[in-house]
């Protein structure tokens, strides 16, 4: 089929579209469960291998932040070697590092083991996005898809601590991790039936030294913020944060050289995949700060199973996913930034509940999350599709990489930073009875593990005392989370809505339209 005639192609999916859309859930539901699954095990994880505080912060973010590290490399790979090989390859490494993460025996070794996961995982999301790009033609029958695809995402977020604390209510903290296994392998057996390959004739060799520049930026950043923001100007932070922008300045430097670069920069020139993309990555901070906090009271300060602490969480997946799947609706109707505006001001009066939760408060923590996930869905999934849409037609593969990266850098930013604050915030306000081990005023997760080794009415004051620090924690989370939310929101209302480059899902003449179907004229499909 000639390129002219895919541009006009609008056919409409079929039963094995579907079925595709379907498998490509599989590894984008798994990757968001495996990014907060991990929160219920946390109180386990610190008995069982007595992680420090730093340690604690790394089992958790190190996952995201080696996805994010990834995935324009894995990006750019997959249109190199196939989309479709990519993602079984894929399918298989995180099958096999499931495996060493649940059998971990130590913190370290639970931190390369999340790192090998992270790695193995970025290889999954650029070939779900940009294969769901490729096989719905359809414009309007596209951003259904692209919803469905970051509905999953969203309600695998929310989902994760329900199905986690099922598995933790029974098994040990490990099993949280192999919940990969029987979906990366459910996966290997349906993609070869249902998925067609992809693959770009014209691609270049990946730039190895452009891979090792932005992932050594993206790590310095991260670890210079999370150590300032848990110990204050310290001179070793702030080098590497000095240091991870130069290295980082380096790669952008490279890219404007290379004739087949890592990253296209001039992606940044289109407004609305800019403001998108921004959008995207400043909301989830606030997701991934705040949620964290959000599991840790459930089951430390209202003392709920970990089974009982997802339950409770369930409301927000069940908002999230509808949230996401009315997205699409309202955006036909209404300009998606103003779609977006709005719920982000939804999302920034959900923060300011959390802010004046109180222990025993479980109801307003509750209702709290779940205003801040109905704006979650939303976002997650307009704004995918504006950042997948708006890009040039030739450029669709990596904007589909940039989109992943916004909301997993966010994420993982959000746990380094607000939950640093938030530790911050528990050890400035924590009084515990004299006599207590000083440990317990490094953590919450350690006031619970100290508490287990004293007498009953000492442990009591001592989770009491805790208990209210960190209460405090998320409350400042809380707010911090608001003005995340509001910002967001001013960039929705000026920058998205003014720009008349903005996709309208399900409006053949959209950016989206013509970059899907251009995109594919470039392609291979066997």
């Amino acid at each position: 089929m000639s390129s002219d005639a895919l541009e006009t192609d609008t056919r409409k999916a079929g039963t094995r579209e579907w079925l595709g859309l379907a498998a490509l859930a599989l590894p984008t539901l798994l990757i968001a469960l495996d990014q907060s699954v991990l929160y219920l095990a946390l109180p386990h994880l610190a008995e069982e291998l007595n992680p420090t505080g730093t340690e604690l912060l790394w089992i958790i973010d190190i996952y995201g932040f080696m996805i994010a590290g990834f995935l324009v490399a894995m990006g750019r790979l997959g249109d190199r070697v196939g989309r479709r090989k990519l993602l079984m390859i894929g399918a298989a490494a995180v099958g096999v590092t499931s495996v060493l993460a649940a059998y971990s025996g130590s913190a370290e070794q639970l931190i390369v083991s999340r790192a090998l996961l992270g790695i193995a995982a970025a290889t999954l999301m650029p070939s779900t996005l940009a294969l769901i790009n490729n096989i719905f033609h359809d414009p309007y029958q596209r951003g259904r898809a692209i919803a469905a695809w970051a509905g999953c995402f969203m309600g695998g977020t929310a989902l994760g601590p329900v199905i986690g604390g099922a598995l933790l209510e029974f098994f040990w903290w490990g099993s949280a991790f192999l919940l990969g296994v029987p979906v990366m392998v459910a996966l290997l057996i349906v993609a070869p039936v249902v998925l067609p390959e992809y693959k770009d004739r014209n691609a270049g060799p990946l730039d190895l030294p452009s891979v090792v520049l932005s992932l050594a930026s993206i790590l310095l950043i991260i670890h210079g913020l999370k150590e300032l923001a848990r110990h204050g100007v310290e001179p070793t932070p702030a080098a590497a944060l000095v240091v991870g922008v130069a290295v980082g300045a380096v790669f952008v430097l490279r890219q404007r050289r290379l004739a087949d670069p890592l990253l296209d920069l001039d992606l940044f020139r289109v407004g609305t995949f800019t403001a998108a993309l921004l959008i995207l990555l400043v909301s989830m901070i606030g997701t991934g700060g705040g949620y964290l906090f959000i599991t840790g009271f459930l089951q430390m300060v209202e003392r709920l199973s970990p089974l009982e602490a997802g339950l409770w969480m369930l409301p927000a997946a069940i908002a999230s996913i509808i949230a996401s799947q009315l997205a699409p609706i309202f955006a036909r109707r209404y300009r998606p930034g103003s779609v977006i505006g709005v719920s982000l001001l939804i999302g920034t009066i959900g923060y300011l509940v959390l802010a004046l939760v109180t222990p025993g408060g479980r109801p307003m923590l509750i209702a709290g999350f779940v205003i801040v996930f109905i704006s979650v869905g939303t976002v997650g999934a307009l704004g995918t599709n504006l950042v997948v849409g708006s890009a040039p037609p030739e450029r669709g593969g990596s904007a589909a990489a940039l989109s992943s990266i916004g909301g997993d850098l966010g994420t993982a930013l959000g746990v380094a930073m607000l939950g640093s604050l938030g530790a911050a915030v528990y050890r400035g306000s924590v009084e515990v009875p004299d006599g207590t081990p000083t440990a317990a005023e490094e953590s919450m997760e350690s006031a619970v593990t100290v508490a287990q080794d004293l007498p009953a009415n000492a442990a009591a004051e001592l989770l009491s005392a805790a208990g209210t620090a960190y209460t405090n924690g998320l409350n400042v989370i809380g707010l911090a989370c608001a003005v995340i939310a509001a910002i967001s929101a001013t960039i929705a209302f000026t920058i998205l809505r003014r720009n008349r480059d903005a996709v309208v899902p399900g409006e053949a003449s959209t950016p989206a339209g013509k970059a899907s179907a251009a995109t594919e004229g470039s392609l291979s499909a066997t």
